[in-house]
């Protein structure tokens, strides 16, 4: 079964990532809460995606 909370959380840093220009405080935020969120169900291979998805997070909001 596909964990809908973890493709939300792909999704928005997807989504963060490919803004022309610099994201929102709101759009950061709602990509952090989402990855949270999916911690909750995620499978140990999710758990490292999300780990991932957490780190290009930071590089974006460092290079911004």
């Amino acid at each position: 079964m596909q964990n809908n909370l973890f493709e939300r959380a792909r999704d928005a840093v997807t989504n963060m990532m490919n803004m022309p220009g610099q994201a929102s405080q709101q759009d950061q935020q709602a990509a952090q809460n989402a990855i949270q969120s999916a911690y909750q169900e995620a499978s140990p291979e999710e758990r490292q995606q999300l780990k991932q998805l957490e780190q290009q997070l930071k590089q974006h909001n460092q290079l911004q």
